[in-house]
């Protein structure tokens, strides 16, 4: 297994299949790169299964053993099935999905070999969804949602980004995970420095004081020094990164754009680096590089000085690798 200069082991890859997608979610920060989403036809620029699934095999021999397919909405790929099928058996395969395409697909999933599936949902209430994620697709989410567990996608995760359209409706979220098995809840810090909004911010840790009265048990997983918190029959996890040395320091993940590019780090676009004709030899040489160039954005790549964050000195004039 490939490991960076700062200790990290690569045991994961996160793969984006498209930048394409039905809902126009405000907070969308399309995996780090921005609201880039291109028209909803298949583009030329997006890898092909092929491409995908040699990509797989390479890392694979390198010890990675967890892969996620995301987008854009990665169920607009309909050689998805294709592409999860012909991932090395070697491999855990997870999706992140807005769950509208999930009836009517999830079983040929499961079958494939899909393992895990997150699914994005902001609000239980239809007006409210329809606000944030500018669709009124709401009905077929929860439809999906009941697809994948009846598939034995289980559990099923539902991912909510906290911010301040959202945050009114997680006590609502957390009781309804709580009165449902088989679904957990993933609360998703937002990221102002992504998203361009540092207005829409709250306080993660008032969510975080608020679970910790509220939960039956809790936790501590050592991924992220990350919280979990057992109230009735569910299981809600807080993801917080941001200004987080120790995310960031425990972060085992490298990205794939739906173009072929490598990327080290969610919150830099300035590590991209291409695989060339995405030979084998061109993803070896690649994904050592990426790993080897690999830096934590907090604590490392963002220092603090005093009470700021700060880009350090020693990365500023880092090369820029894609083209």
């Amino acid at each position: 297994m490939l490991e960076d200069d700062f200790g990290r082991e690569v045991s994961g890859v996160r793969v984006s299949l498209t930048d394409r997608c039905n809902f126009d979610c405000v907070y969308c920060h399309n995996e780090g790169l921005g609201d880039t989403r291109g028209p909803m036809d298949p583009q030329d620029d997006e890898m092909s299964a092929d491409d995908v699934v040699r990509f797989l095999e390479v890392v694979s021999e390198f010890g990675v053993r967890k892969v996620k397919f995301t987008g854009g909405e990665p169920m607009l790929r309909d050689d998805l099935e294709e592409i999860i099928e012909r991932t090395p058996g070697s491999m855990e395969v997870s999706l992140t999905t807005n769950g509208t395409f999930l009836p009517g697909r999830a079983e040929a999933l499961k079958e494939a070999g899909l393992e895990r599936v997150n699914v994005s949902q902001d609000a239980l209430d239809p007006d409210a969804f329809a606000e944030i994620t500018k669709s009124g697709a709401y009905d077929k989410v929860i439809e999906g949602v009941e697809a994948a567990l009846d598939a034995g996608l289980d559990p099923v995760k539902l991912n909510m980004v906290v911010f301040e359209h959202t945050a009114g409706y997680v006590e609502g979220m957390v009781d309804h995970v709580a009165e449902n098995s088989g679904l957990q809840l993933q609360l998703i810090e937002y990221m102002p420095e992504l998203t361009g909004r540092p207005e829409w911010n709250i306080d993660i840790e008032r969510v975080h004081n608020w679970l910790e009265e509220k939960a039956d048990r809790v936790e501590t997983r050592d991924m992220h020094n990350r919280r979990r918190y057992y109230v009735g029959q569910g299981m809600v996890e807080i993801v917080d990164p941001v200004e987080n040395p120790h995310f960031c320091a425990n972060c085992h993940r490298v990205r794939v754009t739906h173009e072929g590019y490598l990327k080290g780090c969610l919150n830099r676009n300035d590590d991209l680096r291409p695989m060339g004709e995405m030979t084998r030899d061109d993803i070896r040489e690649a994904f050592r590089e990426t790993v080897e160039n690999r830096v934590p954005y907090y604590g490392e790549y963002m220092i603090k000085e005093g009470d700021e964050w700060v880009v350090n000195d020693e990365y500023i004039d880092a090369p820029v690798t894609h083209s």
